[in-house]
């Protein structure tokens, strides 16, 4: 790579956000610039997360270590800088950061890539945003965890039918592939901590109920795969209901748009997700809220500012006239396309146009069952197991000896079945724009002592708990004594 130099330094290119596009963005650069330019990657944690995983550690398979790669480690030569972005200087080419320690601070950048990534999709829909919880980032994934654990285990001690029922009742929405993943899961894990369960001896199994407004589950893939996914879910009890969906939700359960009320305790929200609210912050011209860019995903007016994955309408040159979809397979190559097109800019190549065929998608359904359409070939059963684990086993930057380790623990022990408590329902709000962070309250003390309890041991809330106080300045890495200057470049 040239250096373009700047008051006498290497060319400073930073990258904020270390989802799929950013990490291998990052790592794709820092093999190009061979120390030629300074790289920072901005990030509100020091891992980059596997995200297709995620279903497996909240049914207790993995443990979140096994998903969380570490940055720094993998990264050797990119500068980590920890921070939650709040906004961009477009002019100035600044960036404005808070890290997790309220400090508020700002870098300066001669490139910048945006690859924010995506956020919970919200519907108008009474009573949501206040009673279901999303799946987006690490902290939902081990709330819902310890809630499926401690569900299961206070509808043990549960003396009313009623009330047993509607803790052993999952209600899901969305049967895209995150929601799919997560039934097919569920209904696995809370059924093998029912059956430990003494209270719960002679009772019926653990309800879990699939909603969809489509036709079909996986409604984007091929029918066949769909069928199968449909078949695998059935068989194991969860029920599927689609062109349902919620109409209100409260602090007792749900009622349908169909007009069936279910009584449930737990409501997970997978209905989709959006692009993070930054993007709507920078003013510039968007589709679908999502941030336009060329095919050479670059910012039109601004030629200094590239973005991709989730964050970026790419144009999809394979179908004319298309954005290429919020996956993890374009995510990862606009990335690496990114990095070329960076290092273009300084003379080492030339811009390269993003083209980019799917290789097919693989959903897990827990236990030896998936669905794959690798390559476009349709698998299922056993077979399709493989092919996904093994794919993603490949696709993993790093702990891949450690997943597949776990992998075989599983399958020959049974899955530890405790609740920890360390994520609060009020720390993982459905509307958070960080579904990354758990929320932290300003005075740890106020948070233990205000309002005198939490619903659950932990403060685990779903549908009919008990809430923790939701007036606190629980903003992430906010302070009593507000944020404070951090020293920036």
């Amino acid at each position: 790579m040239v250096a373009e130099a700047r008051n006498g330094r290497r060319p400073r290119v930073v990258i904020v956000g270390a989802g799929f596009a950013g990490y291998e963005c990052a790592r794709t650069l820092a093999k190009k610039s061979r120390g030629a330019a300074e790289i920072v990657l901005i990030n509100p944690n020091d891992y980059f997360l596997y995200l297709p995983l995620l279903p497996e550690v909240s049914a207790g398979i993995l443990e979140p270590r096994r998903v969380s790669v570490s940055l720094t480690g993998t990264l050797p030569d990119v500068r980590l800088v920890l921070g939650q972005v709040g906004g961009v200087d477009l002019d100035r080419r600044r960036v404005e950061y808070t890290d997790p320690e309220g400090r508020t601070g700002s870098l300066g950048y001669d490139r910048l890539v945006l690859t924010v990534g995506s956020v919970n999709k919200l519907l108008p829909i009474p009573g949501v945003a206040e009673h279901a919880h999303g799946f987006r980032g690490m902290p939902e994934a081990l709330y819902l965890r310890d809630h499926m654990t401690r569900q299961i285990e206070l509808a043990g001690a549960a003396e009313d039918p009623a009330e047993r029922a509607a803790r052993m009742t999952f209600v899901v929405v969305g049967a895209g592939y995150t929601g799919t993943e997560v039934a097919a899961h569920g209904v696995t894990f809370t059924r093998s901590l029912a059956r430990r369960n003494a209270g719960l001896r002679g009772e019926p199994q653990p309800r879990w109920i699939l909603l969809d407004l489509a036709d079909r589950v996986l409604p984007e893939l091929d029918h066949r795969l769909s069928r199968t996914a449909h078949r695998v879910l059935s068989k194991r009890g969860v029920e599927i209901r689609t062109k349902t969906s919620v109409k209100e939700a409260t602090s007792e359960g749900v009622l349908l748009d169909d007009g069936t009320t279910v009584d449930t305790r737990s409501l997970i929200w997978c209905v989709g997700v959006r692009p993070d609210p930054l993007v709507e912050s920078l003013g510039l011209p968007t589709e679908r809220g999502r941030l336009c860019v060329d095919e050479f995903l670059a910012v039109p007016g601004h030629p200094e500012v590239l973005a991709c994955g989730d964050a970026a309408a790419v144009p999809d040159l394979t179908r004319p006239g298309e954005t290429t979809p919020m996956t993890a397979q374009h995510a990862q190559r606009q990335g690496k396309v990114a990095a070329h097109n960076v290092a273009a800019s300084y003379g080492q190549g030339e811009p390269r146009a993003y083209k980019h065929h799917d290789l097919g998608f693989m959903v897990d359904l827990g236990g030896v069952q998936a669905a794959a359409n690798p390559l476009h070939v349709p698998l299922s059963g056993p077979v399709a197991n493989a092919v996904t684990r093994g794919y993603h086993l490949m696709a993993m930057p790093g702990n891949r000896v450690r997943v597949a380790a776990d992998w075989l623990l599983d399958a020959a022990l049974p899955r530890q079945g405790v609740q920890l408590g360390l994520v609060r329902s009020w720390s993982v709000p459905l509307d958070t724009a960080a579904p990354e962070l758990a929320r932290i309250p300003a005075d740890e003390q106020t948070a233990a002592g205000e309002s005198g309890t939490t619903g659950e041991p932990g403060g685990s809330q779903g549908p009919g708990e008990s809430t923790g106080p939701k007036d606190r300045p629980e903003a992430a890495g906010q302070r009593p004594d507000g944020p404070r200057k951090a020293e920036g470049t």
